[in-house]
């Protein structure tokens, strides 16, 4: 304390103390290609392999195009790169980039990871869904190959072994090996929500294993995880054109392709078409989830990330095209071994994948097939979502 010549006394100034801690410096992708891989595995998964195909063919066809293509400029790609670049901006995660701008804001942050965690909670069991088909599929016979096994019914029908004019022949609530693989078998339905049955355990074990596969893909931050994305984010694409040729190689693929790009322009004037490309968008660009913001804050801040976001927008939109050839190809396959439109066959968009390559290739190569390729690619697109989500 001091006393000036005119009596006043001046306190000493305290020091001012930061309002906050310096957090502890971020980690950053080794290179580029981490960062592009990681992003890519994130979008790319089952709304580009699975939900896309279904709605170009409930949708008009080739006519989605149109809404789609419309949401991709106008809503897709500007705020991908909006999130993208706020992580990269403030090199701070989902809910934290929200709290630097504005305090307020950090809600929307906290918002987006209850979202996270339920996507987590179906992903996963997604997951567990193809370590159970991957370890089945290591049988000398495939289980979903035959109806000889305990847990089929009288109205399992053995396509393989029929011809074309039997098939045409059975009742109309006959079913396949697949479809009675997949659900007595595997998910074991019951016939109500009041018979809610037992715990699968083998479905439980392959839940665990796939949670200990996802939590060591992560533990160690994005060091681990940027090594990851070097398989789970690449292979699938290899498991695509394996596919992909596989599909267009079969009987009646033609056909289904047709079906898949036709297009029915009538069908635009129907408002749910275009609340289905606006979904589409938002689902399969994993907007609004926190986890491009995530990623992007491991980036050096003077990254081009504008660059970046296109390139990825258009792959994961080419992958999505792409995917319905390989789907519909198939389609066209089963509809033409069983005697059925197309249509009949494309009815659900939750069998495209899992029953339709089962069944494509059971039928062409026989009950001793291994169809690993199909599994492998299903478990791949599945979890590295899942391991950028929980990262």
């Amino acid at each position: 304390m001091e006393a000036e010549p005119n009596g006043v006394m001046i306190m000493p100034e305290e020091e001012e103390k930061p309002e906050e801690e310096e957090m502890e410096a971020r980690g950053q992708w080794n290179n580029k290609v981490e960062f592009v891989l990681s992003v890519a595995g994130e979008i790319i998964g089952l709304g580009n392999v699975w939900r896309f195909p279904y709605l170009c063919y409930k949708n008009g066809g080739g006519a989605f195009f149109i809404p789609y293509l419309i949401f991709l400029f106008t809503c897709g790609i500007p705020v991908f790169f909006l999130e993208t670049a706020l992580g990269q901006y403030t090199s701070q995660g989902g809910v934290t980039a929200w709290r630097k701008i504005c305090p307020i804001f950090e809600v929307i942050g906290y918002a987006s990871q209850v979202i996270e965690s339920y996507l987590n909670i179906y992903y996963i069991i997604i997951l567990s869904w193809a370590l159970f088909y991957l370890f089945s599929s290591f049988a000398a016979v495939l289980p979903w190959a035959n109806c000889n096994n305990p847990w089929n019914s009288d109205r399992c029908v053995d396509f393989l072994n029929s011809s074309n004019a039997e098939n045409r022949s059975v009742s109309a609530n006959a079913t396949t090996p697949v479809i009675e693989f997949w659900e007595r078998r595997a998910l074991g339905l019951t016939d109500g929500i009041h018979n809610l049955g037992t715990v699968r355990w083998e479905l439980a074990l392959c839940l665990l294993l796939a949670w200990i596969i996802c939590y060591f893909c992560i533990w160690k931050g994005v060091k681990s995880t940027g090594k990851v994305v070097y398989f789970t984010a690449t292979f699938p694409y290899l498991m695509l054109v394996v596919l992909l040729i596989r599909g267009v190689t079969l009987p009646g693929a033609y056909n289904g392709i047709i079906f898949y790009l036709k297009p029915d322009i009538w069908r635009l004037s129907d408002p749910q078409v275009w609340m289905d490309a606006g979904t589409q968008i938002f689902f399969s660009y994993a907007i609004c989830q926190g986890c491009l913001t995530a990623l992007g804050s491991y980036n050096k801040y003077n990254n081009n990330c504008y660059r970046d976001c296109f390139m990825l927008c258009f792959l994961n939109s080419a992958t999505s095209f792409v995917a319905g050839f390989a789907i519909f190809s198939v389609l066209g396959f089963m509809a033409e071994e069983e005697g059925v439109p197309i249509s009949a066959v494309a009815e659900s968009g939750r069998c495209s994948l899992s029953q339709g390559f089962s069944y494509s290739y059971v039928i062409e190569w026989g009950r001793g097939g291994n169809n690993v390729s199909n599994i492998y690619y299903k478990k791949c697109t599945n979890i590295c979502p899942g391991l950028n989500n929980m990262d």
